[in-house]
């Protein structure tokens, strides 16, 4: 692929509206910076191509970059049509604020939020089928990493929503889809005004919602999660709000035996949700154990509750 590389000032620069020509002739144009956001790494940047969801518009890749390692990115550029062009790693750098973007940043829409009631009948549709609904509530998670790695996982587990509170907690930004490897490009993240009511519209669909909290007695593995499930998780330092807990229906604490007495939240979310995936592949493809016992049959194995 045919890669060109930009003028003195780049493509990217995000300085003021007015396109600029490279040696081609072709203008690198520009969006107000309201309407664009970028995407750094090799990895999230070929994931946004892959899904083809978000328009790219452009994508500067680090002069000197090894060309092994993004044969697939300049292919899927290729095809989709998408310039790409060579610049500066200082300047990589400057446009990104930050010196992480293994050498490749990409100009695109701004992550866009699904609309919580679409969200909420996709879930309800979902209800006594052979895939029930599985859907993360995060109430007030501020750190974007934190973030990012949540959707990471919720992504890899099947979760089939998120959602989260318009105030008091991060947004899409880039920073969280640095950290989510790409996992924004597949699932679908909700905005809403108000967690409790949000609770109370899972219920009604007959969603069971479960809140994730330090000191509760039921384990989290003897939840059943191959039912209709909802999980919620808390802020990283106070954890659930007090109405939001007082509105789960169940709620489970995972088991620490050290002198630290609570998980990150981003660890905690990987636990829980393995968990369900777990519960649910083991329900969902029986399998015969040694002694003639069946996994996925709640009388068999210990592994099933």
């Amino acid at each position: 692929m045919k890669v060109r590389k930009p003028t003195s000032h780049g493509a990217l620069s995000g300085k003021g509206e007015r396109p600029e020509r490279h040696r081609a002739g072709r203008a690198i144009t520009r969006e107000p910076a309201s309407k664009t956001s970028k995407i750094f790494g090799l990895i999230p940047v070929t994931e946004a191509l892959r899904a083809g969801i978000r328009q790219i518009e452009q994508i500067a890749i680090a002069e000197g970059a090894r060309h092994e390692r993004l044969r697939e990115l300049l292919e899927r550029a290729k095809q989709a049509r998408v310039p790409v062009y060579r610049v500066p790693r200082l300047y990589l750098d400057r446009s990104s604020g930050t010196t992480r973007h293994q050498g490749v940043v990409a100009q695109t829409a701004a992550a866009s939020y699904r609309d919580p009631d679409e969200l909420l009948e996709s879930l309800a549709q979902r209800v006594d089928t052979n895939e029930p609904p599985l859907a993360l509530g995060l109430d007030g998670i501020e750190d974007p990493r934190n973030l990012g790695a949540i959707l990471r996982t919720a992504e890899c587990t099947g979760v089939h929503a998120v959602f989260i509170p318009e105030r008091r907690a991060v947004g899409l930004n880039d920073t969280v889809a640095k950290a989510a490897a790409g996992a924004v490009e597949y699932i679908p993240v909700a905005r809403v005004r108000n967690l409790n009511r949000l609770i109370e519209q899972l219920k009604e669909r007959k969603i069971w919602v479960v809140g994730a909290v330090a000191d509760e007695a039921l384990d989290y593995t003897q939840h059943d999660w191959t039912e209709p499930s909802a999980i919620f998780l808390g802020n990283e330092g106070s954890g659930l709000h007090r109405l939001v807990r007082e509105r789960c229906e169940t709620l489970v604490r995972i088991p620490v035996v050290g002198q630290i007495q609570s998980l990150n939240v981003s660890v905690a979310a990987g636990v829980v949700l393995y968990e369900a995936l777990r519960q649910r592949m083991a329900a969902r493809k029986p399998t015969q154990l040694p002694g003639g016992i069946t996994s996925g049959d709640p009388a068999g194995s210990k592994w099933d509750r």
